[in-house]
């Protein structure tokens, strides 16, 4: 990625530590309007790691309750399987 990138991921991923321990998704808005301020590149370059960050974690919590899901529907294993 380039350094726009790569530092939009840092702040979406900091942003979103501190919006997981607050509560408070309007953090996101105030993060992008102080950057809006100096650069709309990097402005929506943040929203868009902000919105794939999202997406990640929402994908991740679907995949682990698919894979447990899957855990419980398989037979245990047997002592042939040894």
């Amino acid at each position: 990625m380039g350094i726009v990138e790569d530092v939009a991921d840092e702040l979406a991923l900091e942003s979103l530590k501190i919006i997981d321990a607050t509560g408070d998704d309007a953090f996101v808005q105030k993060v992008a309007d102080t950057i809006g301020g100096s650069s709309q590149t990097m402005e929506e370059a943040y929203l868009t790691a902000v919105r794939v960050r999202r997406a990640e974690q929402r994908a991740r919590v679907v995949l682990a309750e698919l894979t447990a899901d899957m855990a419980k529907s398989l037979p245990p294993p047997s002592a042939e399987d040894d």
